[in-house]
């Protein structure tokens, strides 16, 4: 049987359709849109057409739409960004984001931490869901940006985003909102308007589209400076030459994500709860993280832990057995901690270092899933057996 891919949160398989869409401007279509001549030009319509398309999707303006490198370059430059924009103008230097956000977030509030501002930390509960009272009493005239991930990618627990960006409003009417939408974007309504928000980040590589492109919207008039310093590319928002065939790419997968996005979520939805109801029957002491309530986390995602067995075992076994899964966030991976996300979630030390995610994708099946119920429950006990629980 061929191996199984199993981590569609880590990345996604450039769909084929996107591919094709970006060959021309590998090729023939190479030039540099900042210059005038026709090479350049062709370049430029792309472009253009690429923000317009993207822009469209997420019922904005094109003149909103800064498009980068990746979900961490857009998470780096919303919260920097907004975060000093605030502080210039007498605002305060107070943000407030979650325990459970990706490195990416968490890592840049505690760099600024270091350069005068305050943090406050988010607790969630026992499934991953941050605490709108919490936010409530965090929330103050000082408070420059509030960052909240629209669903988790180690457990997929989707967030109450849009009442979060109405509090903290509530709270503190100039507030910015901004919420990484990078693991959401291919399976939920992610329109900034929806939610509330005024900064959101987007990665291609989630969505079946090429890596290191991603984009940041910037909802207009929101105060904001540039992390990246040098032309006047994205209107002196982003400098540097804009990688032409990433961007064409990125809105290609956006537009397939969108058209496609219900039916991708009853099929693997489907698929999914077969791993949530039937796993735990056939795997003793298995503890899901994460929502029992499948409506209350993305549709392609299923995590737990193990008791008594090493998580890193289990992915190892599985690896040999052709399938492919991790223990949560890619990013991670070789860290002798345990996950953030799952001791913040209340899960002990121990019983995180056995966590599994499995995220499903386009292309799995029926076969693939039974393979797996099939073949984990025994490299579970046999792990057992070996440690003598």
């Amino acid at each position: 049987m061929p191996r199984i891919y199993l981590d569609h949160a880590a990345t996604t398989p450039p769909d084929p359709r996107v591919v094709e869409a970006m060959l021309p401007f590998l090729t023939t279509h190479w030039g540099n849109p900042s210059s005038i001549y026709l090479e350049g030009q062709q370049a430029r319509q792309a472009l253009d057409a690429a923000r317009k398309t993207v822009a469209d999707l997420l019922g904005a303006s094109p003149r909103e739409i800064v498009f980068t490198s990746g979900g961490t370059e857009s998470d780096n430059a919303a919260i920097r960004g907004a975060a000093f924009a605030q502080r210039a103008r007498g605002r305060g230097n107070h943000i407030v984001t979650t325990a459970i956000e990706h490195h990416a977030v968490l890592h840049t509030v505690e760099q600024l931490e270091r350069e005068g501002f305050r943090a406050t930390y988010l607790p969630v509960d026992r499934d991953g869901v941050v605490s709108l009272e919490a936010l409530a009493e965090a929330v103050g005239p000082e408070t420059v940006v509030v960052s909240i991930m629209t669903a988790n990618n180690e457990v997929g627990t989707i967030q109450p985003v849009a009442e979060a960006a109405r509090i903290a409003r509530e709270r503190n009417p100039r507030v910015v909102v901004h919420t990484d939408a990078v693991q959401a974007a291919g399976s939920l309504d992610i329109t900034p308007s929806r939610l509330g928000v005024d900064l959101l980040s987007l990665a291609g590589h989630k969505i079946y589209g090429p890596k290191g492109v991603g984009l940041l919207y910037i909802k207009n008039r929101t105060p904001w400076q540039p992390l990246i310093l040098g032309g006047s590319q994205e209107k002196e928002r982003r400098a540097g030459t804009e990688n032409v065939p990433g961007i064409v790419g990125l809105a290609a997968a956006m537009q397939l994500a969108w058209q496609e996005r219900e039916e991708f979520n009853a099929r693997v939805g489907r698929l999914r709860n077969r791993l949530l109801y039937e796993l735990p029957e056939r795997i003793p002491d298995t503890v899901i993280t994460g929502p029992a309530d499948p409506e209350r986390r993305l549709p392609n995602h299923f995590s737990c832990c193990f008791r008594n067995v090493e998580g890193e075992s289990v992915l190892l076994a599985l690896d040999l057995a052709d399938i492919a899964a991790s223990s949560g966030s890619a990013c991670t991976t070789g860290s002798l901690e345990p996950s953030h996300v799952l001791t913040a979630m209340g899960i002990d030390r121990d019983l995180a270092h056995a966590s599994l995610r499995l995220t499903l994708g386009r292309h799995t099946t029926d076969a693939e899933i039974e393979r797996v119920l099939d073949v984990l429950p025994g490299i579970v006990q046999k792990l057992r057996a070996l440690a003598g629980g």
